[in-house]
């Protein structure tokens, strides 16, 4: 949405930071809510799409396009202004936001109202070896690699003569039993065991996947009951569940737990936790103790008196939004998607509100439960105080997800990707030259002496 002045009237300029599950629907939906003479809306962030984080598993399994499990932002935002770079400071006193292109000197953009939604990275741990060997998994990047690595591993597992090279390659270990952690280890493991079918050297038996928590349970999101019977089906398909168990290193593959259990492993995953955008170190907004912007139940950034700050506005993961459906004194909103897609959308009213003079409406929503995919028809689900397991769960999980990710382009092409992994053969075929494609032209190419 490229605003026009009428009347002498500037139209208000209305600064999205970040383009994940918050910044794309509130931007979104400001662009469909307002005039363009009353609202220009820019959207800022390093990446031209939109990342459906709860595809990754599928994606990183191959059961949908990793294309797919992502949102192009200019196809979608048509109406806004998109800027490829990345927001690295915020001075709201000054109402000014600092940018830095892709290309190019970082420029100063003023605006009027500013919505702070950069997400969350990994939250990460000083953990000897894990920085050099670790993968996180929050990206589609990273699900790609994971893909690519895995596959990777059982060829040099199915062709090296040597035990101990095998028995490390085929040693996958996951760290963090949330739904990110179990979702991908799930997956992860299924198509393994179905890519064995192509490698006479290899059997089941010879896979180990380590899951390694800290906790005494898995799922927390769900009752206990629905994560004891999550672990009981981990285990049942042979997976090592480590509870109450922590990394302590992992220097050189060697991954060494709190249990005094030592062991190498090629495949390292992060997914313990995550922690709100660190260039939120770079902004002048008050936020609590875990690093959160505060906020009141209207979305606006609030200060610790009391006071509003005005023209200023942020929501999911990197928000400490008060949850007013629970009756815990000071009780907070959680960082799931399920809360930001809603959050967004009160966020835009509310900035509409504002603009046209009428009264603002408190965020409300009371979480209405949790779906998880444990690999293909497996899953849990625990939606409105109802249990539900195995094939409906998966079932139930997938057709939430599909209702969410945004756009009805992509909810045709999931729906077609799984349509046609009911009658075609899962692809199990690793694309490591995607990570160095110039490799093997600079092998080739000589070197010119200087």
């Amino acid at each position: 949405m490229v605003g026009s002045s009428v009347d002498g009237v500037k139209p208000q300029r209305i600064l999205v930071v970040g383009a994940g599950h918050v910044g794309l629907y509130a931007a979104l939906r400001l662009s469909k809510k307002l005039r363009s003479t009353e609202a220009e809306v820019i959207v800022v962030d390093p990446q031209p799409h939109m990342t459906y984080q709860p595809f990754l598993p599928e994606a990183a399994a191959g059961s949908i396009s990793p294309r797919h499990s992502v949102v192009p932002l200019r196809r979608e935002l048509r109406r806004c202004r998109v800027l490829s770079g990345e927001v690295v400071r915020i001075s709201h006193a000054r109402k000014v936001a600092t940018v830095a292109p892709i290309v190019g000197p970082a420029v100063e953009v003023p605006y009027d109202h500013i919505v702070v939604a950069p997400g969350s990275v990994s939250r990460t741990l000083p953990i000897p070896g894990l920085r050099e060997n670790a993968v996180g998994f929050k990206t589609i990047g990273e699900a790609i690699w994971l893909r690519n690595h895995v596959l990777d591993r059982l060829d040099v597992a199915a062709t090296t003569v040597d035990k101990d090279t095998r028995r490390r390659a085929l040693t996958f270990v996951f760290v963090g039993g949330g739904y990110a952690g179990i979702e991908a280890l799930a997956e992860m493991e299924d198509m393994a065991r179905y890519a064995l079918r192509y490698y006479a050297e290899l059997d089941a038996s010879d896979m180990r996947w380590v899951l390694v928590e800290a906790t005494q349970r898995v799922l927390p999101e769900v009752d206990r009951d629905m994560g004891a019977y999550t672990v009981e089906q981990l285990r049942h398909r042979g997976m090592d569940i480590r509870l109450e168990t922590r990394l302590e290193s992992c220097v050189d593959g060697v991954v060494k737990l709190s249990d005094g259990d030592n062991f190498e492993a090629d495949t390292i995953v992060w997914t313990a936790g995550v922690k709100p955008s660190p260039m939120l170190d770079e902004t002048d907004f008050p936020r609590d103790e875990r690093g959160r912007i505060t906020c009141l139940p209207t979305l606006q950034v609030v200060t610790a008196d009391g006071s509003v700050v005005a023209g200023a506005w942020s929501a999911g993961d990197c928000a400490a939004v008060p949850d007013l459906s629970s009756s815990q004194p000071g009780a907070l909103c959680s960082p799931s998607a399920q809360h930001a897609v809603r959050q967004a959308r009160r966020l835009a009213d509310n900035i509409r509100a504002t603009l046209r003079g009428a009264a603002l409406r408190n965020y409300s929503h009371k979480h209405v439960g949790s779906v998880a995919s444990l690999g293909l028809h497996k899953g849990v689900a625990q939606v409105y105080g109802i249990k539900v397991r195995g094939v409906l769960a998966w079932f139930m999980h997938r057709t939430y997800h599909l209702s969410r990710i945004p756009s009805l382009n992509r909810k045709i092409r999931v729906v077609i990707d799984w349509t046609l992994a009911l009658f075609l053969r899962r692809e199990v075929v690793s694309m490591g030259e995607l990570h160095t494609p110039r490799e093997p032209f600079t092998d080739v190419t000589p070197h010119l002496d200087r």
